[in-house]
């Protein structure tokens, strides 16, 4: 006697966003990468469409950073070279994007200026062909006279600029809308303020299919279940019709769990905890793994190894489910 298997079907779908542009298209990427696009919950493929991957994008930083010994030991001939940084994640470790923070652009971590930094990222695009996330340093107030200059210098290049916020998004959804990139949207954890802040944008006239959510997380123990129910939200709200949510959604998983103790601290002071390098390895793998069945479409990440993992669980959930 055949099962039948009760299938949900959704009235929408995700929209697709595309990141950077190949010299046909006015860039000098080697190809381009979509995300989204969507008509289930991740990987139910018996459900609906899943027709692009989860993407990996590495970390980069323009300033040596100061991380546990445990993840710089892979990055140690590179770290004060972002252009040669960004081409070791892509060559050595399979980086499917760039993910460039300006944090020297801080005024208390170097005070970069705009043109510093506009150079950083044209170097970076002249070491690499995939596409590239970039991002200010967090200081909104520098990052309005940073992010439009990077814009400006990586015209043609649809770039996935960050971070736009309630409280600052003008700026730099001008600069997009005049440099022609992508943006994330990033909101603390709240699905209301995440749905005003999308709208705050579009009424700027930026495409719906130009703007990247980032709905904010936290790492596993730290908060993971709440972010996972925002995002799973989010997710259901865009299938279900509600255009405001339904685009893709972005995961700065690296930066999350390099701040848990867990990563961080030694087995001297835990010793009972394990390996600290194998910990934190499996703690950044999972925080991921978790998030992109949540609905991530994009994971920043930072060791290698954890990578590996990730890249790995993301091939074997893209296998067609036979329901």
């Amino acid at each position: 006697m055949a099962i039948e298997v009760l299938k949900e079907r959704y009235s929408s779908r995700i929209r697709e966003v595309v990141l950077g542009a190949t010299p046909e298209q006015g860039g000098t990427r080697t190809h381009t990468i979509t995300i989204g696009g969507d008509s289930t919950l991740p990987f139910l493929h018996f459900e609906g469409e899943v027709p692009h991957r989860p993407v990996v994008a590495v970390e980069v930083l323009d300033r040596v950073p100061e991380w546990s010994p445990t993840l710089t030991k892979y990055y140690e001939d590179v770290l004060d070279d972002p252009a040669a940084w960004a081409k070791k994640a892509v060559e050595q470790y399979a980086a499917d994007l760039i993910y460039l923070k300006l944090q020297s652009a801080d005024p208390e971590l170097g005070d970069s200026s705009p043109e510093q930094c506009a150079r950083t990222v044209k170097d970076v695009l002249g070491a690499v062909g995939v596409p590239l996330i970039v991002v200010g340093s967090g200081n909104e107030e520098k990052d309005n006279q940073v992010l439009p200059a990077v814009a400006e210098a990586a015209a043609g290049e649809n770039l996935l600029l960050g971070i736009a916020t309630q409280d600052n998004y003008k700026t730099l959804t001008a600069a997009c809308m005049v440099h022609k990139h992508n943006i994330i949207a990033q909101s603390p954890i709240d699905i209301n303020i995440c749905k005003q802040l999308n709208i705050l944008i579009s009424e700027m006239n930026l495409p719906l299919d130009r703007i990247v959510i980032d709905t904010s997380i936290g790492a596993l123990g730290y908060g993971i279940e709440y972010s996972y129910s925002i995002m799973e939200r989010t997710r259901l709200g865009g299938l279900t019709g509600d255009k405001m949510l339904g685009m893709p959604v972005f995961c700065n998983v690296g930066y999350e769990v390099g701040r848990t103790k867990e990563f961080n601290a030694g087995v001297a002071e835990f010793p009972g905890w394990g390996p600290q390098e194998e910990r934190g390895i499996v703690w950044e793998a999972m925080t991921a793994t978790a998030l992109l069945q949540a609905g991530g479409h994009i994971v920043v990440m930072r060791h290698p190894e954890a990578i590996k993992l990730v890249k790995k669980n993301i091939d074997a959930m893209m296998q067609k489910n036979g329901f």
